[in-house]
């Protein structure tokens, strides 16, 4: 799920926020992002599933977001009446720029160290009821000779 959300905020979005200000507006951006990662998605699928002995981990949805980009700029097919071949386009292209296959683990995840080495505050204790005693000890101080 994690990569989903960095997929659509990092690469779709390039950071930059949603344009709209109202409520239906924002649904109907969210809308439409979820509705191309979910092609793009299924396209790279469709592609690397086609092909025998590819994994899709190897697949980039950055290089299959970039030629749907560039297949809405170019306006291929955009005459009524033709067959569109922009899934077949875009799998095409992200079967020729195929990322190296994946390093074997060598060694378990590492556990990541907390922030902080001192111990948080733990929510169990009730620090209202805490009762405080005070000890005065008063010196004399002792003159030397």
């Amino acid at each position: 799920m994690e990569s989903a959300y960095f997929a659509i905020k990092k690469t779709m979005l390039g950071r930059r926020v949603l344009r709209s200000t109202t409520p239906p507006g924002i649904a109907q951006e969210v809308y439409a992002l979820l509705s191309a990662y979910q092609a793009l998605r299924i396209a790279i699928a469709d592609a690397t599933g086609a092909t025998p002995g590819t994994d899709p981990d190897r697949a980039s949805f950055s290089v299959a977001l970039r030629c749907a980009r560039d297949q809405i700029v170019q306006a291929a097919g955009i005459i009524a009446g033709t067959t569109i071949d922009l899934v077949g386009t875009i799998g095409r292209t992200v079967l020729e720029h195929l990322m190296p296959a994946r390093r074997l683990r060598i060694s378990p995840r590492a556990v990541k160290r907390p922030l902080s080495r001192y111990a948080y505050k733990s929510l169990n204790i009730d620090r209202r009821t805490y009762t405080a005693t005070l000890s005065i000890n008063i010196l004399t101080p002792t003159i030397s000779p």
